[in-house]
């Protein structure tokens, strides 16, 4: 190497050294561009993602239970049946065999290009007071990104269950009432959770965006106080995490169960994206026109969120219609309970009716008899022992509905 090139090339390094982490991470994530988000080459990304529904963010339905919905309620039935030291090691268990990296290898050869986590802010936050930012969710979460990043995926992570309930119904483990909205102390907190995981992950080239809300302000309660208080929560939220990552888009859920941006004025900031979710609705363009319509206002991306539970040709025609107006979408969800609206269908134990005896009752109706008990207990750990991907049914025709082309898709079996 001559003197000159040397020189080049340290200049070169120096310069490398100097420059901001920043400006060097803005080129490695995906970001807004008008209407389109763009992966880090320019291109655009047609997100084709699914959901991590029921892993860290149990809901009551996914296994069968009619009572017992949410995620305290179905820790209540669990505890029962196992006690509390035993409840603990189911949970433990569920989680690191709930999602592995086999799944995210599949959910990647069949042809998906994200994922969205589903978020309880309770594995992240602790009890203590003032509360630390700690939990079991941290390492799961570091796991999984490790997974997504050599996979090729990108993740999005969903806040489902936000201190205090976002919502006012079980999906976000709240009270019955969506108290974010009504307590500066949750709101507090959920503005520093996000800033910590923002700067956590503010250098992870793997995760696509930060979802602020799931599903904000069920139809159910006192909407003329509450609409208008959703923009300027994500405001807030929004300045919490862009003091620490400058770059990750952020996505902001609709109000009524994502399926309004109503209460919305203009964009308050860059590199936003908007989000809606959608079940059981017309397949014609009514269904998405109201999101287009903002879209094309203020120039921004519109993403299907969550949207499922229906039949393959319903699941064909909806992603069909996201598909023809350039709307990226998120299908609910990868796992269930001997489902075919889902990707990978859990086998349901020989005796799960002995569970659903617990979780369909209240707790003062709930059996006492030993038999009953133990058959419980068995059928637990016979979901537990099914969550694997080996062991569960893989649903071809809800990924062929969902018009996916990745290598499995084209080895899959034909009988």
């Amino acid at each position: 190497m001559s003197p000159r090139q040397f020189a080049g090339l340290l200049f070169a390094l120096l310069v490398l050294v100097a420059a901001p982490a920043g400006a060097a991470d803005a080129e490695h994530m995906v970001r807004a561009d008008g209407k389109r988000l763009l992966a880090p080459d320019g291109t655009v990304l047609a997100v084709k993602g699914i959901n991590l529904g029921n892993w860290l963010m149990p809901e009551g339905y996914m296994f069968k239970f009619e009572l017992a919905r949410s995620p305290r309620q179905i820790d209540a039935v669990v505890e029962r049946l196992l006690g509390p030291d035993g409840a603990a090691m189911f949970w433990q268990d569920y989680r690191r065999r709930y999602i592995t990296e086999d799944d995210i290898r599949f959910i990647k050869s069949v042809g998906f290009n994200t994922v969205r986590v589903p978020l309880h802010y309770r594995l992240f936050v602790s009890n203590d007071d003032p509360p630390r930012f700690a939990g079991e969710g941290y390492a799961l979460l570091d796991r999984l990104l490790a997974w997504c990043k050599a996979a090729g995926l990108y993740v999005i992570l969903d806040m489902h269950a936000a201190p205090g309930g976002q919502t006012g119904v079980n999906h976000d483990d709240g009270p019955g009432y969506p108290l974010l909205f009504y307590v500066p102390a949750h709101q507090r907190l959920t503005a520093k959770l996000w800033q910590h995981l923002a700067a956590r992950y503010a250098h992870e080239t793997a995760v696509l965006g930060y979802d602020l809300l799931n599903e904000p302000i069920s139809p159910y309660h006192d909407l003329a106080y509450l609409n208008p208080r959703l923009q300027p929560i994500y405001e807030r939220l929004t300045a919490a995490i862009r003091a620490v990552d400058p770059h990750h888009v952020i996505i902001l859920a609709g109000g009524q169960w994502s399926s309004t941006f109503a209460m919305f004025g203009p964009p308050f900031a860059d590199n936003l994206a908007f989000t809606y979710h959608k079940f059981w609705s017309t397949t014609g363009r009514d269904a998405v026109q109201p999101y287009l319509n903002y879209a094309d206002a203020y120039n921004v991306p519109v993403l299907l969120g969550e949207s499922g539970e229906s039949d393959d040709a319903w699941v064909a025609k909806f992603r069909r219609l996201n598909d023809r107006y350039g709307i990226g979408w998120v299908f609910w969800t990868f796992k269930n309970l001997d489902s075919p609206s889902t990707v990978a269908s859990i086998a349901r134990p020989a005796d799960w009716d002995r569970v659903l005896a617990y979780a369909n009752q209240p707790p003062s109706a709930w059996p006492s008899g030993a038999e009953t008990s133990a058959a419980a207990r068995q059928a637990l750990a016979d979901y537990l022992d099914g969550l694997a991907l080996a062991k569960t049914r893989i649903n071809w025709s809800y990924l062929e509905a969902l018009g996916l082309d990745g290598p499995a898709m084209r080895e899959r079996p034909t009988h």
